[in-house]
């Protein structure tokens, strides 16, 4: 349902768009200033690294001006980057050698509530936490957990994204949850 709602959107800033088609350079750095802040967190949470995602910002949205010239405005700038950042961060990660283990034959690990061992902390203690968290799980995880919770993607779509089956999807959700909720536990009892 949400892939629909995404296509369907009327095309935000199309006059800026347009003059950045025409190699505008105020209006490209405008569009930069306006997107730049979502699509870098978008690649920092994948990567992990934010230098790396400085330099992947750089390189996508390069991409998408050079690129812009030949693209029908009436899909979702916004959408179309972010698929350009997802993916430029997804080869950064490829260059580091992570591994998506093929787990179609392990069982899924069930949820667990994420209340255990909760404390008196603010609502934003809690997202440091959780970041602080997120930042130490493996690549294989971490990703799915950014593409499927943080930027809204389900198992189908990260399973395109990613070249995996989605139950590697699922299972590795499954998994990166379990083990973010023992790192914060960890983390909460020190």
């Amino acid at each position: 349902m949400h892939m629909e709602s995404r296509q369907h959107r009327p095309i935000a800033h199309r006059a800026l768009l347009e003059a950045c088609k025409r190699g505008n350079t105020k209006a490209q750095m405008k569009v930069y200033e306006l997107y730049y802040k979502g699509m870098y967190g978008v690649s920092v949470r994948i990567v992990g690294d934010a230098m790396e995602a400085e330099d992947i910002m750089q390189e996508s949205f390069l991409i998408a001006f050079n690129h812009l010239k030949n693209t029908d405005l009436t899909v979702s700038f916004g959408g179309w980057l972010k698929k350009i950042v997802i993916n430029k961060s997804l080869d950064a990660i490829r260059k580091r050698k992570a591994f998506f283990a093929q787990v179609e034959d392990l069982p899924d690990v069930p949820d667990e509530s994420w209340g255990e061992g909760e404390t008196d902390l603010t609502t934003e203690q809690k997202v440091a936490q959780i970041k602080r968290a997120m930042d130490l799980l493996p690549d294989k995880y971490r990703i799915i957990l950014v593409l499927n919770l943080l930027e809204g993607y389900d198992h189908e779509e990260i399973s395109e994204i990613l070249d995996i089956q989605p139950s590697t999807s699922r299972a590795q959700l499954s998994r990166g949850k379990k083990l973010l909720r023992k790192i914060i536990n960890s983390n909460g009892n020190e």
